[in-house]
C-alpha cells in the first residue's frame, strides 16, 4: 500500500493506536503509535535541524500494521508505503533502522545487552548480528548515522505513559517534508 498523501499517512498512523507490533502483544510494551511518537520526539529534540529524520521517526514502523508478524520485512515495507510521499531519503531511514539493530548488535555490546526481549527475538528474523564486512559497508552509507540515530530513538522510545504531543501537531512537518520531496 502506498500512501499518496498527508491526509492518508494521518489516518495510517492514527490505525496504529491500539496495534501492537506483536499479534499477541508480547513485544514492545506501547502501541505503535505511541512507540513512533516517542521515537520522533526523541529525534526532535536531538536533532532539531533534521526533519526528515524526525518524520522517519514517526513512521518508521508502520510496517508492522501494513504486514503484521513480518518482523523481517517491516523495514521495507513501511519504506515502500512512505516513499512516494516523503521521499526518497525518509524511505531509505525506515528501511535502515533495521539493519541499524543489526549493526549495533555487533559494534556495542552494552547496546545489545539492553535489547528488549522483543528485540532479541525478532533480530534472528532479521538476519542476526552483522558481520565484519557488513559492518564496514553500512559505515560508509551516506545515512549510517542518521539511521543509527533512529535505531537508538526506536530502542529508547517504549516507555509506558510517556506523554508526548498528539499525533495532529506532527501535521505540518509531515505536510512540509512531503511537499520538499515532491520538488
Amino acid at each position: 500500500m502506498a500512501v499518496a498523501t498527508v491526509d492518508e499517512l494521518m489516518a495510517l498512523l492514527g490505525k496504529c493506536a491500539g496495534v501492537w507490533d506483536t499479534p499477541d502483544r508480547s513485544g514492545d510494551p506501547v502501541d505503535i503509535l505511541d512507540h513512533d511518537r516517542q521515537c520522533a520526539e526523541l529525534l526532535r529534540q536531538d536533532f532539531p535541524a533534521d526533519e526528515e529524520l524526525q518524520v522517519a521517526g514517526l513512521v518508521h514502523d508502520v510496517g508492522h500494521l501494513l504486514r503484521p508478524g513480518d518482523d523481517a520485512g517491516h523495514g521495507r515495507n513501511g519504506a515502500a508505503a512512505v516513499r512516494g510521499l516523503l521521499g526518497e531519503r525518509v524511505a531509505r531511514l525506515v528501511e535502515l533502522h533495521v539493519v541499524a539493530k543489526r549493526y549495533l548488535v555487533a559494534t556495542d555490546a552494552v547496546h545489545a545487552e539492553r535489547l528488549s526481549a522483543s528485540s532479541r527475538r525478532t533480530l534472528v528474523a532479521q538476519g542476526g548480528a552483522m558481520t565484519a564486512d557488513e559492518v564496514r559497508a553500512f559505515e560508509r552509507d551516506p545515512d549510517f548515522a542518521a539511521a543509527v540515530a533512529l535505531r537508538r530513538a526506536d530502542d529508547a522510545g517504549k516507555v509506558v505513559g510517556l506523554q508526548v504531543a498528539p499525533l495532529e501537531s506532527w501535521r505540518q512537518l509531515l505536510t512540509r517534508v512531503a511537499a520538499h520531496a515532491n520538488t
